[in-house]
């Protein structure tokens, strides 16, 4: 069974921490430990989150599979992109999902769940930004219908950046 529910100030541990898992899985060699240990930090913590949660123009999803959280996303809206001539568009800022879960449809699950959100919500389209080097991704999003239409250096620190593409779905 698969569930999919909005993600609350409650929720901030557990997208905290998978936040966290997820990122070193996919990530975790892009940079040196320091790095990657200090984005961690920054980024996935209760401070952060709570006040992510609390920006009416941000939504967080937990994706369930059978009762055990498999991952989740962080979807902003009306938010442009140099690269993309629309301006109502919503970006999908965090889409992880746990690799115990990889092979069950699960982030296909959630990814259309986030697209209708977006429609819902009459956005244009929905970019991301996705490391080059993650061929697994890329490979989904390219299957979804994405395109690349641009580039973008993704900090990790003040002197680290990995190099990003831009991805683009219309609808």
């Amino acid at each position: 069974m698969i569930k999919i529910i909005k993600g609350k100030i409650e929720d901030c541990e557990l997208i905290a921490e998978i936040g966290e898992k997820s990122f070193l899985e996919s990530h975790g060699k892009s940079a040196s430990k320091e790095n990657i240990d200090n984005f961690v930090t920054k980024n996935y913590n209760k401070e952060t989150l709570s006040k992510e949660l609390n920006n009416p123009n941000i939504e967080y999803h937990l994706i369930y599979y059978k009762n055990k959280i498999a991952g989740y996303s962080k979807i902003e809206l009306n938010i442009p992109n140099s690269n993309i001539e629309y301006q109502k568009i919503s970006k999908l800022d965090r889409f992880y999902l746990l690799k115990e879960f990889y092979g069950q449809k699960l982030g296909l699950k959630l990814f259309n769940f986030n697209i209708e959100l977006s429609k819902r919500n009459q956005q244009n389209g929905i970019w991301l930004a996705v490391w080059v080097e993650n061929q697994r991704a890329i490979k989904f999003y390219t299957k979804v219908g994405f395109k690349i239409v641009g580039k973008y250096d993704f900090k990790i620190s003040n002197t680290h950046s990995n190099p990003n593409h831009i991805m683009y779905l219309t609808y």
